[in-house]
């Protein structure tokens, strides 16, 4: 098949990593090129756009040394594909699929077009099952359920790497025996993060039931729009084929969002919001809506994107865009992460809109949607009474903002707070809440049911 593709000596121009070739016939969007230079060596292109009898290709390995006169282009008659097997599990992979862990390259069982089929929305079903990821300001108020897509807002500087490890470490879906694995796609980073992410995959043993796909800094733009993409397709694979359940780390979104507009300047689009391409929205769309359950199959996909927030705004058009697409987020508070707490979780602001449907009776336990419903409550009041503080002085406050200061003090550093290597099971989340609400007056206890707090409430405040 590959001798019979047609060869075409007709580059008409390069810019940037784009190369346009004149005279092509049956090419189609999206369509893998071969780029052939003088000396023999070969690189990789994607068909971006076409125009009559016009190809607007990307190099992956960049056009650096190429001459329009001496250069080659055969067309692949496919789009850009990953080749998965199970061997996959395990292995460390870089942007585009080629292993980098020194390791031989997974014998495919079959070939899958990395952009991915969407999941027919009638064939869809309902995220249900709660997802324990050991982290207490994320399992006990902003639960992760199984097909979710919660990703994590953070900034420059935020220890997001490190929690993403965690959480990578740690994750498991509650009370099933099925496979659980992760896919772990960085894009952008730095040679250092990288070396840290491998290193803790190994030396926790976290590898055994991951594939990791690392695009770094100096890598080529194009190749970091592929790397989630090839990172959903070995998820899919895993997932509907082998029945698995995968959680999808993502990071960092504004990585490939910078690539997105890097690529969108050099075609000369005209550019929407802060010079990101127009299309950013279904862009991010494409990558997050692979993420959910099918009905009838046993896998599901459940993504955590990472993304840093330039200058800590959220309005900023990454964030905003992926807050309209996604179920909620995760945002990491600057001022939190500068008192030593860690993980530095702003609950407030922190949103799960599928949360209730992964706890309660049988899930959790009955008690978790009152218990997080009442410290959400309890630890706002206590904010507010610690900006009281500031203007009037505690003195000036009332017993019981007093007793919610003290409230969100303790909440902070025994709730929120807990070590880089501590994994704490959802009950004993559930328990350090009920062992916080025994400073409160029962009285201020307004967002849990009666019999909820006779059974759980420790009994020295029974009659307070």
């Amino acid at each position: 098949m590959k001798s019979l593709a047609k060869e075409y000596r007709s580059v008409r121009e390069i810019v940037g990593p784009l190369l346009l070739v004149e005279g092509v016939s049956g090419v189609t969007f999206n369509e893998i090129a071969e780029i052939i230079l003088p000396d023999g060596s070969r690189r990789r292109g994607q068909v971006l756009e076409l125009d009559g009898d016009r190809a607007l290709l990307q190099v992956f390995e960049g056009t650096t040394g190429l001459n329009p006169s001496q250069t080659r282009v055969r067309f692949e008659g496919r789009p850009l594909q990953l080749g998965v097997s199970p061997d996959l599990l395990g292995r460390v992979f870089d942007g585009l699929g080629g292993p980098i862990d020194g390791g031989p390259r997974p014998i495919p069982g079959e070939y899958l077009d990395i952009n991915g089929t969407p999941i027919n929305p009638v064939s869809r079903d309902y995220p249900s099952e709660f997802i324990e990821t050991g982290i207490s300001a994320i399992d006990g108020l902003n639960s992760l359920v199984r097909g979710q897509k919660l990703p994590i807002f953070s900034g420059s500087g935020l220890p997001h790497n490190r929690l993403t490890a965690q959480i990578c470490r740690q994750s498991r879906v509650l009370g099933q025996a099925e496979k659980f694995g992760i896919v772990f796609a960085a894009m952008g980073i730095t040679f250092e993060e990288a070396d840290f992410f491998i290193r803790d995959f190994r030396q926790t043993g976290a590898i055994e039931r991951s594939v990791l796909f690392i695009n770094l800094a100096d890598d080529p733009a194009i190749e970091r729009i592929a790397t989630p993409r090839m990172a959903l397709t070995a998820a899919e694979y895993l997932a509907f084929e082998l029945g698995m359940h995968i959680l999808v780390i993502l990071t960092d979104l504004t990585n490939y969002a910078e690539a997105l507009r890097e690529i969108s300047a050099a075609r000369n689009e005209v550019p929407g919001r802060r010079g990101y391409p127009s299309y950013l929205y279904t862009d991010l769309a494409s990558i997050f809506e692979r993420a959910g359950r099918i009905k009838e199959r046993p896998g599901s996909i459940t993504q955590m994107p990472i993304l840093s927030m330039p200058e800590d705004d959220k309005t900023h058009p990454i964030p905003d865009l992926t807050g309209y697409i996604t179920e909620g987020q995760i945002i990491l508070s600057r001022s939190l992460h500068q008192a030593g707490i860690y993980p530095p979780v702003d609950v407030l602001p922190s949103l799960s809109r599928l949360r209730d449907k992964g706890i309660g009776p049988g899930r959790t336990r009955e008690d978790h949607a009152n218990l997080a419903s009442q410290l959400f409550a309890s630890y706002a009041r206590g904010r507010e009474a610690r900006e009281l503080a500031v203007v009037l002085g505690e003195a000036a406050l009332s017993e019981i903002d007093q007793a919610m200061l003290r409230f969100s003090d303790a909440f902070e550093k025994e709730f929120i707070n807990q070590g880089e290597s501590e994994s704490r099971a959802v009950l004993e989340t559930l328990d350090a809440g009920w062992r916080l609400l025994a400073g409160l007056p029962r009285s201020e206890l307004k967002r849990i049911r009666t019999e909820i707090l006779d059974r759980f409430l420790p009994d020295p405040n029974r009659n307070a």
